[in-house]
């Protein structure tokens, strides 16, 4: 209540103000995180990990900083990846690489650590591979 009392004491000027400051704020934020982006090179630069699919490397809650060089992938890199069709990016290590010399594409089957088999049952209905568009971010730290 006493919030309310003092946002009622305050006069045009200093509601103008309050509310130009905290837009300030979100918009300095809001470039910080595009500006991290783009000089990652990644839409996303910091995720959470939302399961324990990764212990002991992540556990659930851990924050994860990513970046998304132009380099080849590697067996052994832990990469963050969308799925066609769901919303939530996956956490998990590349455990095999395809490069198609042909077209120049590369090709990744990726599995958690605390998981016992390969992630081709979460890939989308007749996906075989991750393809490097699919590829959010690398994890860094």
């Amino acid at each position: 209540m006493e919030i309310l009392q003092t946002i009622k004491n305050y006069s045009i000027r200093q509601m103008l103000l309050q509310s130009l400051n905290f837009l300030l704020v979100l918009s300095t934020a809001f470039m910080f995180w595009k500006g991290l982006g783009l000089y990652q090179n990644t839409e996303s630069p910091i995720v959470v990990v939302l399961s324990g699919s990764m212990e002991p490397a992540f556990y659930k809650g851990d924050i994860l900083f990513l970046s998304n060089p132009k380099t080849p992938i590697e067996i052994g890199e832990i990469t963050v990846f969308k799925i066609e069709g769901k919303e939530i990016p996956i956490v998990h290590r590349v455990i095999r690489v395809h490069n198609d010399e042909s077209s120049g594409k590369q090709y990744l089957l990726t599995k958690g650590d605390n998981n016992e088999i390969h992630d081709r049952g979460l890939y989308k209905r007749g996906q075989m591979w991750i393809e490097q568009k699919d590829v959010v971010g690398r994890v860094k730290g």
